[in-house]
């Protein structure tokens, strides 16, 4: 079995952002998507996403490149028509299929945030999760909570451990950022904090978890 080294990261230089191919009904979503890619390239963070050019994703993508930064694109092939790939602003990497598309993500990045979206997102998400719950890897996991789009999960996973379908070691530590300006600081102090012990753990690639 391949064995990656995972090394506690002095600062996080690449965030791989999960979001909708849609801009949902609310404008607040794709300025918030565009605030967001401003922060990252101010601070020299690259983005790791999608690849699309539509909706949120889109919005993120421009964002960084029109501010500097530097963006990187995971597409599977058969999604590049449907999600509108986004050519010429930044490197665009072509995969055979979604399980390879994640397994780039999760390499690539050093922490993942959670913007509005559909089921793709959610589906993004939940398993970084659950290897979080495994044991597979101690990368920040934060959820971009704006106008409360992520309160119904969060009641979800509250109600899961009070029901204690998560429980003592498949307990999980959670971001939940309000506003735009408190999602880097938040990562950044959550990448600080993990244990020396933990910079020698071993994790298996996602596609063999």
């Amino acid at each position: 079995m391949a064995m990656n080294r995972m090394e506690k990261p002095s600062k996080i230089g690449k965030i791989c952002v999960y979001c909708g191919s849609g801009p949902g009904t609310d404008p607040a979503f794709v300025a918030a998507a565009r605030a967001f890619g401003a922060i990252l390239a101010k601070n020299g963070i690259g983005l790791v996403y999608g690849g699309g050019a539509i909706g949120i994703m889109g919005a993120i993508a421009r964002s960084v490149h029109e501010h500097g930064g530097e963006v990187t694109g995971i597409i599977p092939k058969f999604l590049m028509s449907r999600e509108q790939a986004l050519h010429g602003t930044h490197e665009l990497i072509v995969t055979r299929d979604m399980h390879e598309r994640k397994q780039k993500m999760f390499e690539m990045a050093d922490a993942f945030v959670a913007m509005p979206g559909g089921v793709g997102t959610l589906e993004e998400l939940v398993e970084q999760i659950t290897w979080v719950q495994l044991g597979r890897h101690r990368k920040p996991v934060l959820l971009a909570n704006i106008k409360d789009f992520w309160r119904p999960l969060c009641a979800l996973f509250d109600h899961m451990k009070k029901l204690e379908f998560i429980r003592g070691d498949l307990n999980f530590d959670l971001l939940v950022a309000d506003t735009v300006g408190d999602i880097l600081p938040m990562l950044q102090n959550a990448a600080q904090a993990v244990p020396d012990t933990a910079a020698s753990m071993t994790t298996v690639v996602p596609d063999q978890m």
